[in-house]
C-alpha cells in the first residue's frame, strides 16, 4: 500500500481500492467456512454422540462464553500491539491454526475417545469450545482492521465487502456435506460416531481457512505506530501506555449510540443463536416427520443435511443484499435500512413454520439473507462513527457481548423451554426467534439515532474512492 507524506500531513486516511480491501478481508471468507460448518453441523454431531435435544442449547453456551472472554482481552491486546508482522495480523494467524486443528478434531470425537478413554459427547464439547475460542481471535481482529485501515466514509463499503466474503465461505462450508453425500460420500452415522461427509468437510474447511488466512497476511500492510499517530493528530503517540485494567474503564465509558445498538444485536442474535442450534430438530420433527428422540436414523441425517443447504442459501441470499446495502442506506439511511433486513429476516424464520414443503423452504432464506447481510455490516457501519480510533479493537471485542450475552441467555433457558413448553417440537422455538428479530426492528426505528446529512467535504472524499 503507498501513501504519500502529504497524505498524512492532512490527517486524513487515504481511500483504498476494492482490490485493497477484499485482501485485507479474505481471511474471513476460511473463518466464516468454518463458522459455516460448525453451525451446520455442530448440532446434528452432538445429536449424533447422544445428545438429547433440550441439552442441545446448553452445549452451544460454550460459544458465546469463549467469545465474551476472549474478544475484548484479544481486541485490547489487538491494540496495544506491534509487532514485525502487523497490529492485528499475529492474531489471524494464531487463530487460524488453533481454528483448523479444533476442525479436524471435532468431528473425530469418537475416535479420539478410544484413544484417551474419555466421553466422545465431553471431548466434542471441549473441541467445540477450542473451535470458538480460537474462531474469536482470529475474528475480532478483522473487524477491527476495517476501522483501522479505512476512512470511516468507507466504514460501510468495508463491512459490505466483509459480509460478500462472508457469505461465500459460508455457503462454502454449509453446502460441503451435502456435496459430499450426491458425490458418493457416507453421510450415515453409526450410532456414536458422525458420518463421513461431515468428517471429510471439517478437514477441507481446516484447509481453507489456513489459506485465506495466509493470502491476507501476505498481501495486507498495516498502518505504523507512526502513521496512526499522524491520522489521530499526535494523539495515538501521546497516549500513555494502556493497561489491561482499561478494559473495565473502556467497558464503564461505551457511547451511549453503542448502547443502544446493543439493544438491537441482543434481539437479533437471540433470533439466530435460536436458528442455528435448533433448525436441524425442527425440520427432523416438522417436516420429516420424525419422532424427537430420533437423532441417528438416514432421515434425521437428511435433516441434517437439508439444515446446512438452508444455511448456504441464506449466505448465499445475503451475497447480493451485501453489494445493495451501501446503495439503499445512502438512499434511505443506515437505520432504516437495517430495520427493514431484520423484518425480512424475522418474516422469513416464522415462514418456516408455515412451509410445510422441504422443497420450498428457501423462501424462508431470503429473508433470513437480507437480515443476515445487514447484521454483519449496518451495526458496525454506525459504530465505527462513535469510537476514538486507538481503542478500535477494545470497543469491538465489547460490542460482542451485545451478541454472546444473548446467546448465553438462550443457551440456558432454550432447551427448557423447548422441551417443557413445546414438548422438544423445536419449530416452535425458531417462530419464536422471527418475533424477537421483528422485536430488534422495532427497537432499531425507535432507540438508534439517525444519522446527520453528510457533510460536504466528506461527500466530496466518498466520490473520490478508486475501485
Amino acid at each position: 500500500m503507498k501513501t504519500s507524506h502529504s497524505t498524512f500531513s492532512k490527517k486524513v486516511k487515504p481511500n483504498l481500492s476494492m482490490p485493497q480491501i477484499i485482501n485485507m478481508s479474505m481471511g474471513f471468507l476460511g473463518i466464516q467456512m468454518a463458522f459455516g460448518l460448525q453451525n451446520g453441523n455442530a448440532s446434528r454431531i452432538l445429536a449424533n454422540l447422544g445428545a438429547d435435544v433440550h441439552e442441545l442449547s446448553w452445549f452451544w453456551l460454550v460459544a458465546p462464553i469463549t467469545g465474551l472472554i476472549v474478544q475484548p482481552i484479544i481486541g485490547h491486546m489487538g491494540d496495544n500491539t506491534w509487532s514485525p508482522l502487523g497490529r492485528r495480523k499475529p492474531y489471524f494467524l494464531i487463530g487460524a491454526v488453533l481454528c483448523a486443528i479444533g476442525l479436524v478434531m471435532l468431528p473425530n470425537a469418537a475416535s479420539v475417545t478410544h484413544l484417551l478413554a474419555a466421553n466422545a459427547l465431553l471431548l466434542a464439547v471441549i473441541f467445540l469450545a477450542m473451535m470458538d475460542a480460537s474462531v474469536n481471535i482470529a475474528m475480532e481482529p478483522f473487524r477491527a482492521l476495517v476501522g483501522d485501515m479505512l476512512p470511516k466514509h468507507q466504514g460501510t463499503l468495508g463491512f459490505s465487502v466483509q459480509t460478500i466474503l462472508i457469505g461465500i465461505g459460508a455457503v462454502v462450508g454449509s453446502y460441503l456435506p451435502s456435496l459430499l453425500t450426491k458425490l458418493g460420500v457416507s453421510n450415515e452415522a453409526s450410532e456414536g460416531f458422525v458420518a463421513d461427509n461431515v468428517i471429510y468437510s471439517f478437514y477441507a474447511g481446516a484447509g481453507l481457512l489456513l489459506l485465506t488466512i495466509l493470502y491476507t497476511i501476505i498481501t495486507t500492510k498495516e498502518y505504523s505506530p507512526e502513521e496512526f499517530a499522524a491520522f489521530d493528530d499526535g494523539k495515538e503517540a501521546a497516549e500513555e501506555k494502556s493497561k489491561f485494567s482499561d478494559i473495565f474503564k473502556d467497558f464503564a465509558n461505551i457511547p451511549v449510540q453503542m448502547k443502544k445498538l446493543g439493544i438491537v444485536q441482543f434481539f437479533s442474535w437471540f433470533a439466530l443463536f435460536t436458528m442455528w442450534v435448533f433448525t436441524t430438530s425442527a425440520l427432523a420433527t416438522h417436516h420429516f416427520g420424525l419422532s424427537p428422540d430420533d437423532t441417528h436414523s438416514k432421515a434425521f441425517n437428511q435433516a441434517g443435511d437439508l439444515t446446512g443447504e438452508l444455511f448456504g442459501m441464506y449466505n448465499l441470499w445475503a451475497i447480493p443484499f451485501a453489494f445493495l446495502l451501501t446503495p439503499i442506506a445512502k438512499k434511505i439511511g443506515k437505520k432504516q435500512t437495517h430495520a427493514l433486513a431484520l423484518v425480512f429476516g424475522g418474516l422469513g424464520l416464522i415462514s418456516m413454520y408455515f412451509i410445510k414443503d422441504k422443497s420450498l423452504l428457501w423462501i424462508s432464506m431470503i429473508g433470513l439473507g437480507f437480515a443476515w447481510a445487514s447484521i454483519l455490516a449496518m451495526p458496525y457501519a454506525m459504530l465505527i462513527e462513535v469510537i476514538p480510533q486507538r481503542k478500535m479493537g477494545v470497543y469491538m471485542g465489547i460490542f460482542n457481548f451485545f451478541i454472546v450475552i444473548p446467546q448465553i441467555i438462550n443457551g440456558l433457558f432454550g432447551g427448557p423451554i423447548v422441551s417443557g413448553i413445546f414438548g422438544d417440537y423445536a419449530i416452535d422455538y425458531v417462530v419464536v426467534g422471527g418475533v424477537c428479530m421483528l422485536i430488534g426492528a422495532v427497537v432499531t426505528m425507535i432507540f438508534i439515532k439517525s444519522e446527520d446529512e453528510t457533510p460536504k467535504e466528506i461527500q466530496k472524499e466518498i466520490q473520490q474512492v478508486h475501485f
